[in-house]
């Protein structure tokens, strides 16, 4: 795979929406700041993920059957998890309440178990960093390049999603509008915790 079909692939993946999107954008709703330390969550575990792709680490977790259905279980719990949990703050307006409701630190810790608990992101770097690797070449290397520009390639991402999610604020602050939009967040992050288990 040319580098420039791998930065297509990155590209699209990044933009079909997936739990991060979901999680990111909907904190970044309610704040701009939690939608940006959310973010970062994100980010730090796709540099944790990088790592362990490039060390093999991941590679040996897919070989074993059992540690990747026990990822794959967990997490889909987490987002489930987080799913009902949107969903049972939707119905009572807390989230609707303040952004004070949730810590910068909660917001970060959401983003990295997020991604770390997803078990597509890891297949992600599996699969597609390898076919962007030249066979000739010292692979320790590339895959640690690859793996930063594919880092690279989500933080760009992110740092377009969560302004432009902020700018939503107004028109989803509205009393009608905002708590259904935090229930379509909460349904969807359960119709993804159901998929994990899938893939």
């Amino acid at each position: 795979m040319h580098l420039t079909s791998f930065l297509l692939a990155l590209a699209v993946i990044a933009i079909v929406p997936g739990p991060d999107f979901v999680l990111v954008s909907g904190n970044a709703v309610r704040s701009t700041r939690l939608g940006a330390l959310s973010a970062v969550g994100v980010v730090c575990g796709l540099l944790v993920h990088g790592a362990l792709a490039t060390l093999g680490v991941s590679a040996l977790v897919v070989a074993v059957p059992a540690a990747l259905l026990a990822i794959k279980a967990v997490g889909a719990l987490y987002l489930a998890y987080l799913g009902v949990m949107t969903l049972l703050a939707a119905r009572k307006g807390t989230l609707t309440a303040s952004p004070k409701a949730m810590s910068g630190r909660s917001a970060f810790f959401k983003g990295l178990l997020c991604d770390l608990l997803n078990p597509k992101v890891m297949l992600t770097f599996l699969s597609l960093i390898p076919q962007a690797m030249d066979p000739a070449a010292p692979p320790l290397p590339q895959a640690a390049l690859l793996s930063a520009v594919t880092v690279g390639v989500f933080a760009a991402f992110w740092a377009v999603v969560v302004p432009l999610a902020g700018r939503l604020a107004v028109v989803l602050a509205k009393p009608k509008v905002r708590p259904v939009f935090e229930r379509v967040c909460g349904a969807t992050l359960l119709g993804m915790a159901a998929t994990v288990l899938a893939v």
